[in-house]
């Protein structure tokens, strides 16, 4: 309840978020949230893990490219900044995107300009930005893998998701809905739970 008020407070404000805890604490559900009840929400929603992908394509994802730019580059190719225009783009394991592309990320963010790879033209960009991480902030900065200039940009508002088992309050509720979508997938009867 407390992250649900704070996301109802934030969401209309229009600036960059860092949702922080561990996998499976509900980060991406958040940001969908934050999305559709922003003034965004008839634009696009667009998501990028940033962990999944291999360093020499992260930058052309986000940023675009332009034929020839390297080898496979047969065509321009738009990035996601571009695609998410007037709308939300959410870089999923922000910590696990190479320092080099962080620092890249970070001169789009200050100037809201896009240059593609291999481009000579930037392009204004107009999207708002959340970032998920699972790490611990302090550990991630400790340890290199998160550009503090890029943590101070990117965090404007946090919002940080406990695990489960400091929330034991909410295991029944969750237990039910998933038993009540479960029983109607599978098309059977389920009254509840046992204590045990």
């Amino acid at each position: 309840k407390t992250v649900v008020r704070t996301v109802e407070r934030v969401a209309t404000a229009d600036v960059s978020v860092l949702i922080t805890g561990e996998s499976g604490t509900g980060k991406e559900i958040i940001s969908d949230l934050i999305h559709y009840m922003s003034s965004r929400a008839k634009g696009p929603l667009i998501k990028i893990n940033c962990a999944a992908l291999p360093r020499e394509l992260i930058e052309s994802e986000l940023f675009g490219s332009v034929k020839g730019a390297f080898t496979g580059a047969n065509s321009d190719r738009d990035g996601l900044f571009r695609l998410a225009e007037n709308g939300t783009l959410l870089l999923d394991e922000l910590s696990e995107m190479p320092v080099d592309t962080q620092s890249k990320l970070l001169r789009v963010l200050q100037d809201q300009e896009v240059r593609p790879v291999g481009g000579k033209i930037s392009y204004k960009t107009n999207c708002r930005i959340i970032a998920a991480t699972n790490r611990k902030v302090e550990d991630a900065l400790k340890d290199g893998k998160l550009r503090e200039d890029l943590y101070y940009r990117i965090s404007a508002i946090s919002v940080h998701l406990p695990p489960l088992r400091e929330r034991v309050e909410d295991i029944m509720p969750l237990a039910n809905a998933f038993l009540k979508r479960f029983a109607a997938q599978a098309n059977r009867n389920f009254s509840g739970f046992t204590p045990a």
